[in-house]
Order: structure tokens, then C-alpha cells, then sequence
């Protein structure tokens, strides 16, 4: 398995790690900092270094039995198995991956009680479905939304049980994806304080630690996609 580096901190931007296999699906390493494609956030892109070479890294998927693919960018050279690489993210666009995330944790707590039924998150442009009949105004919606970041709130997280989980069911928002299971703990994400919180969900993502650093966020755009279904799409300031 890969030692997910991220789930500890966020804001690491690199980290040296051991190439445990590599081939054109991809190359594996004993520990990353890179996140694999899951849950409507892209995966992370960079490069891995080593000695006087380096790989491009066009996108991370999850791979075998725990393992992470970074996957090569055309014609790039691979690392040898047993190489010491330096797994370097390209930040910018993590960062602002991680604002938009967390964009999301706070659409979904100004529409409570509404499912989420599926949602892209993008460098540029983000989006929520929801099993609702009606939508709050487009323009109230943005004000809401940044408001809540300009408020900078903290983004912390903790970790219960599936059990726990299972006995308060209203806690997942998402209809169409549900949290990973069988590892007996599901990761909670919070925004705001810990006996108030603006939003709490299971979520295996990658968020700022304070909404301060989101900016201005927009609603650009709201979609009839169903009887019972309306999208929302949302863009930040760079």
C-alpha cells in the first residue's frame, strides 16, 4: 500500500519516497503526497525526480491493493524500481483544488436536507447536483457563499467509526458516492467550530484548513437536470 501523506497534511508539497514498481499504467511509490483521483476531485499532477532525470505526472489514480498511480505524461521516462525519487506537486493547482472543495462543503450547508447527487470539482469551474425541487436564488447563493469565507472559519477534521457512522446516517449528503468503507473509520471534515459546525461530512478530499483562504466565490450558473434535480456551478477569484 502507499502511505498517504496528504491524509496527515494537506500542505505538504513534496516528500522523497521509494519507487516500488513502474510501467505504463503508472508508477507506484511507498508514500506520496500526491492524491489519486476520487470523489468528483481530480487527481494530482506534477513530476517525480530522480538523480538528473524527471517524469511528468499527468494525472493519480488509485491502483491495486492500496496502491497509487502516478501516471506518466507522454514519452516520459520511468524511474527504476528501488529509486529514490522526489514526488514534487504542482501546488497551484492543488491549492486551488482545495478551495474549491471546501466551496463545496459550504454550498452544501446552505441547502440542508437536500441530497447531493453528484458533483465535479475543477481548477476552474466546480458544480453540484441536488435532489431539489427549487434552488435558492443565484445571487443569494454567492453572497451566502462568501460570506462564509470571508468569516475564516477553521477546517479540521476527526475520524469515526462505521458504526457511529451508521447511527447517524443524515451525516452523508452524497446519494451517488458513498464513503469508503471496510478500514472501520470514516474521516468526518468540519467547517467551523467543533459544537456549532457550518458543515460536517464524511470526506476523503483535500480542503484549506481555514475558508479565509477561498476568496470571493460566485454562483455562475443554476441547471434544471430533472424533475428533482438542479445544478449548481460555481467559480472563485485567483
Amino acid at each position: 500500500m502507499t502511505e498517504l501523506l496528504f491524509r496527515a497534511d494537506a500542505y505538504a508539497r513534496e516528500c522523497t519516497a521509494t519507487v516500488v514498481s513502474a510501467g505504463p499504467e503508472g508508477v507506484v511509490l511507498d508514500r506520496t503526497v500526491f492524491y489519486a483521483q476520487a470523489g468528483g476531485q481530480p487527481g494530482d499532477t506534477g513530476l517525480l525526480r530522480w538523480n538528473d532525470a524527471e517524469m511528468p505526472v499527468a494525472n493519480t489514480v488509485k491502483g491495486a491493493d492500496g496502491g497509487v498511480l502516478h501516471q506518466p505524461g507522454e514519452g516520459a521516462s520511468l524511474p527504476p524500481v528501488g529509486a529514490e525519487v522526489s514526488a514534487v506537486l504542482d501546488w497551484d493547482r492543488r491549492h486551488r483544488l482545495m478551495r474549491m472543495h471546501t466551496s463545496l462543503h459550504l454550498l452544501c450547508s446552505l441547502i440542508p436536507g437536500a441530497g447531493v447527487t453528484g458533483g465535479q470539482i475543477g481548477a476552474e469551474r466546480s458544480r453540484l447536483d441536488f435532489d431539489l425541487a427549487e434552488p435558492p436564488a443565484r445571487d443569494w447563493l454567492s453572497g451566502q457563499l462568501t460570506a462564509l469565507a470571508a468569516a475564516d472559519h477553521p477546517v479540521g477534521e476527526r475520524w469515526i467509526s462505521e458504526a457511529e457512522l451508521d447511527a447517524e446516517p443524515t451525516l452523508v449528503r452524497t446519494l451517488s458516492v458513498q464513503p469508503p468503507r471496510g478500514a472501520g473509520q470514516v474521516r468526518l471534515v468540519r467547517i467551523g467550530a467543533e459544537d456549532a459546525p457550518v458543515d460536517l461530512q464524511p470526506c476523503g478530499g483535500t480542503h484549506v484548513r481555514r475558508t479565509g483562504e477561498i476568496g470571493r466565490i460566485t454562483v455562475t450558473k443554476l441547471e434544471n437536470k430533472g424533475r428533482q434535480n438542479r445544478r449548481v456551478y460555481l467559480v472563485l477569484e485567483d
